[in-house]
């Protein structure tokens, strides 16, 4: 059996963390990206060898054959050299949901599944497993601020995972406990119908073991039909729901509240987290964590020191100066989410908004929902579209939302010129909001606004 991962696309989140787990089970790792991050530089300090071109003479050489276990990412096109390369010599390069599949096959899995809110809660839960039992593997969209890392690793039978959506991957899982946060309608470059991509989550939660469970927010639609678990409803503080937080307290930004479950309540629950959003996601995690065997002392102590996740309502400046939140929302419902919660926890500041819109796809489809959504900042600054793996469709551009949303204070601003435009502004209170590169002006908007 080969002992040697190569992974094309390693700098994605999901990748590297994978990546992490073949590194510390003794594997020679190596790995390509487009372009260097924070991300890679961690990688190649923890002995990763990765490069930036695609090309097959910059592949390690012992990683040049048809045993290298290749893994790679679907952001891949489809006329990469080095995932052609691969395959011509007769490797067969697996999608990094299929590794993730394997790898969970022995595991017990809980899986958090969702069209917003899945990274998170996978997060949350991972930590409160970490806390309030014999810990768990897991594998996480984003970067804890817990754990300083996207991969926790452990000798317990549980494994948390996020159970992505995009291209069916979800389906690699068989779970014990699943969570499904959301289904709005996305994606529908793969699934072209928002019905379909229902149909692919009804399939996905039938896969749930018989002696499991799902955790359903409340009011999401999707086929249940084909399953034999048990099923609890959540909500943020529906109390129709099996499970919902009740006596919310907002104090300086930050939540207290109870949490009912219907093995009874865990009440002075505190939330060290901004966003009424979070304490959905938190009823959640508490709910999976407690059918894993989780006791109540310790889901309030690991709800009291959950610290977050980087990119996710992460508050970078807050002084009575100035507010700066750099946030992941790419859907307008994420959207929606999170300049509401600012709206809940700074009320009566003036609220500027950067969005760099995900994919030419998703702009196309949702232009409205975007516009709709970004109509409740007071000022919009809004970037040109971040491609990812598509290529540009004709006709559609960031103006396509612009166009559509109803402020006055909005501006169209190509990315070399973001800067500028912020230094000629006299900023209350700023969010910058998307998926793709905007990460890379945070340090940047940091400066600008504290002066260091």
């Amino acid at each position: 059996m080969t002992r040697k991962a190569y992974f094309i696309g390693i700098g994605g989140i999901g990748m590297s963390a994978i990546a992490r787990y073949y590194k510390h089970y003794g594997y020679e790792v190596a790995g390509y990206d487009k372009t260097p991050s924070d991300l890679t530089v961690e990688l190649q300090n923890e002995g990763i060898d990765i490069h930036f071109d695609d090309c097959v003479a910059s592949i390690p050489e012992q990683f040049r054959n048809k045993d290298t276990l290749v893994v790679y990412t679907p952001a891949i096109p489809d006329n990469s050299i080095e995932l052609n390369y691969f395959r011509d010599i007769g490797n067969t390069p697996l999608k990094r949901s299929a590794v993730l599949g394997m790898i969970a096959k022995d595991k017990t899995v809980l899986a958090v599944a969702g069209t917003h809110g899945k990274t998170t809660t996978s997060t949350l839960l991972a930590y409160i497993m970490s806390v309030a039992s014999e810990g768990c593997t897991a594998f996480l969209g984003g970067v804890s601020k817990n754990f300083n890392n996207n991969f926790v690793l452990s000798k317990s039978k549980w494994l948390v995972a996020e159970a992505d959506e995009y291209d069916r991957s979800f389906l690699r899982l068989y779970p014990h406990i699943a969570i499904v946060t959301a289904a709005d309608a996305d994606h529908l470059d793969i699934y072209g119908a928002e019905k379909e991509m229902k149909k692919a989550f009804g399939d996905f939660v039938s896969q749930i073991d018989a002696d499991g469970a799902l955790i359903l927010k409340k009011g999401t639609n999707i086929p249940l039909d084909k399953l034999s678990c048990k099923i609890f409803s959540y909500s943020y503080d529906d109390r129709e729901a099996d499970v919902y937080a009740d006596n919310i307290e907002l104090k300086q930004g930050f939540f207290k509240f109870d949490i009912h479950t219907p093995a009874g309540t865990i009440d002075n629950c505190t939330l060290n987290l901004p966003g009424w959003v979070n304490i959905e996601n938190a009823v959640a995690a508490v709910a999976a964590s407690m059918l894993a065997g989780a006791g109540n002392d310790k889901i309030r102590e690991a709800l009291s020191t959950f610290a977050g996740v980087k990119r996710r309502f992460d508050i970078r400046v807050n002084t009575p100066e100035c507010v700066y939140i750099d946030d992941y929302a790419h859907h307008p419902e994420e959207l929606k989410a999170a300049i509401t919660s600012v709206r809940q926890m700074f009320a009566g500041r003036k609220i500027t908004g950067i969005f760099q819109p995900h994919l030419y796809t998703r702009t196309r489809d949702f232009a409205a929902g975007f516009a709709e959504s970004l109509g409740l900042l007071d000022e919009l600054i809004l970037m040109d579209i971040y491609p990812a793996r598509e290529l540009p469709i004709e006709g559609v551009t960031s103006e396509i939302i612009f166009e559509k949303v109803r402020i006055k204070n909005k501006t169209l601003c190509a990315g070399e010129n973001l800067m500028d435009a912020l230094a000629n502004k006299d900023i209350d209170l700023l969010i910058t909001l998307g998926a793709g590169d905007i990460d890379r002006f945070v340090e940047p908007i940091i400066k600008l606004l504290t002066g260091k």
